[in-house]
């Protein structure tokens, strides 16, 4: 799907500002954060520099995102919760912050518990990230 510079970057923002809801970024949260940086066309050194910092950067509005699309929300929350869980437990903050994502960009509350059950059961991270279904249109 392609997607819009406003939308990869929101997605990898957002994404941002989940991993540094616990404040602590784990190594399985950071090579997430690559990956993710990587499939939306980032620069390495600039996803780097994003993770390591964002838990000082006080400039960093810490508002949710929004989507041009239901659709491209759908997929930011699987990746969140994905990454959420990456190390073995969704924290209450990471949780409120990403319903609220949902709420925010018109998804039912009742489809984001579902998916957070989901992830929570998931034992392994997914093989594929919906980011990797995803081209930003430069």
């Amino acid at each position: 799907m392609k997607i819009s510079i406003r939308d990869g970057s929101n997605y990898f923002k957002g994404l941002l500002l989940l991993i540094r809801k616990d404040r602590k970024i784990k190594e399985s949260e950071i090579q997430l954060m690559k990956h993710i940086g990587k499939a939306l066309g980032f620069e390495s050194e600039f996803c780097e520099n994003a993770i390591h910092e964002v838990l000082e950067n006080k400039f960093i509005i810490d508002n949710t995102p929004e989507f041009s699309t239901k659709e491209l929300a759908v997929m930011f929350i699987k990746d969140g919760l994905a990454i959420a869980n990456s190390d073995t437990e969704i924290h209450l903050a990471e949780e409120e912050w990403l319903r609220s994502t949902a709420e925010n960009n018109g998804l039912d509350l009742n489809w984001f518990q579902s998916e957070r059950t989901i992830a929570e059961n998931r034992h392994h991270l997914p093989s594929k990230m919906e980011v990797d279904n995803l081209k930003v249109d430069y």
